[in-house]
Formats: C-alpha cells, structure tokens, sequence
C-alpha cells in the first residue's frame, strides 16, 4: 500500500502547474519517496485513506486541466 500511495502520490504532483520557486520544486518531486517510507510504519487504514484523497486529487486535477485546456 505505501508504494501505491508514493505512486499516486507522484502522479498527483506531475499534474500539478509547477511551483515557481526551483528549490520548492525539488522538495515537492521529494516528497513523494519520503512519504513512502515515512507510511511503511502507519496503520493501513491510513495509507489506503491518503491513496483515496490522491486518486479524487488527481481526477480533479485532470478535469481542471482539461476544461483549461478545452478553452
């Protein structure tokens, strides 16, 4: 499950616009790898909580990009 949630983890950011800051930037493509082992030791309850909150985040990341886009 911690793999699954660093996975839609990263897949949320990369849908994200970029922050506009280089060192923001590198700490947000880090993030996903350390939340990874961080949620190794978490309950499973949780994880599957956070992998739920990223799939609904990068459905409404995605429609957002798309009418963006559409116009």
């Amino acid at each position: 499950l911690p793999i699954l949630m660093g996975a839609s983890m990263f897949v949320q950011q990369m849908l994200n616009p970029p922050p506009p800051d280089p060192m923001q930037a590198r700490v947000m493509r880090l993030l996903p790898v350390v939340f990874t082992f961080f949620f190794l030791f978490f309950p499973s309850g949780l994880v599957l909580y956070w992998i739920c909150n990223n799939l609904l985040s990068i459905t409404q990341q995605w429609v957002i990009n798309k009418r963006m886009g559409a116009d």
